[in-house]
């Protein structure tokens, strides 16, 4: 689905582990990879100075990714000084990628508004998407878990679906960003919340989102798309969503946001934060067009 990547890590997310499995990436389709590190400025009479040893270490951990490479994959390792953010919004737009990883620990929002998140700033100011994951399960996976991991690590999506202009967003463009070259199966999943619409019969609901999610999917087979059944539960969404993730064995969640600039804030979260703070699947966030 993505072929040009974007890996972002400040080593404490396990993230440069994927630096010895370029070749699973390009058995998966991807044909472009680039491993960026941001290191901190050193003060010396109090005026910051490039860092130039703790460059030449970041590039030496990350050489990995260069050595023995595959034929059709570009690989590149980039590691500067600077805000973090701002090398990765540099380095996405140099290298027109497709997809930014991260890695986010698992933080409660009073943290991220005390500490900063570079994950929360990435999801207001990136036009490409961006995959979440969680760094305590880039520790516990083996070298075998992480190989198939990086083969399939957009086959077998998880779309929650609520008939929302979000929602519509996000299907057109996963149906823009297929490419008939690799692999994609989607698992479309709507929770139908009787507690927000007491004026509907909850049975009338049920039938409605799964006609409505039935369009949808005849729709994105039309592109040659693999779409699983589509499901349709009853219930609180974020539980829902979480527990539909696991019994369908997904690789990863897609969203989106109807707000960009209110993403991941203090003071009304929307489903969409939620899901980027408590899921232990990979989250897939399409920003929402800025024009």
């Amino acid at each position: 689905m993505f072929q040009r990547l974007i890996i972002c890590t400040d080593f404490s997310d396990g993230l440069h582990r994927l630096a010895s499995f370029v070749s699973s990436f390009a058995e998966g389709g991807v044909k472009q990879l680039v491993f960026l590190h941001s290191v901190p400025y050193v003060e010396r009479n109090n005026v910051p100075r490039i860092n130039e040893e703790g460059i030449k270490q970041a590039q030496e951990r990350l050489s990995t990714a260069l050595k023995n490479l595959p034929p059709g994959i570009d690989v590149q390792v980039e590691v500067e000084c600077g805000n973090p953010v701002d090398l990765i919004l540099k380095v996405a737009n140099k290298y027109a990628a497709d997809l930014v990883l991260t890695g986010t620990p698992t933080r409660s929002l009073l943290a991220e508004k005390f500490f900063g998140s570079t994950t929360v700033a990435l999801v207001q100011r990136l036009t490409v998407p961006l995959m979440v994951m969680r760094p305590q399960l880039i520790a516990t996976y083996t070298a075998e878990e992480l190989s198939l991991r990086c083969r399939h690590l957009c086959r077998y999506l998880l779309v929650p679906y609520h008939g929302s202009p979000a929602s519509k967003y996000l299907v057109q463009q996963l149906k823009q960003s297929f490419q008939p070259s690799i692999e994609l199966q989607l698992h479309l999943c709507w929770v139908v919340d009787g507690m927000r619409r007491r004026d509907v019969p909850t049975d009338h609901q049920l039938a409605s989102a799964r006609k409505e999610l039935e369009t949808i999917a005849a729709e994105l087979r039309t592109a040659d798309i693999t779409i699983d059944p589509v499901e349709v539960r009853e219930g609180d969404p974020l539980t829902e969503v979480l527990a539909a993730a696991q019994e369908a064995n997904v690789s990863a969640i897609v969203t989106s946001s109807s707000v960009p600039n209110k993403l991941l804030s203090w003071s009304a979260p929307q489903f969409t934060d939620e899901l980027l703070r408590r899921s232990w699947h990979p989250i897939i966030y399409f920003p929402p067009s800025r024009q």
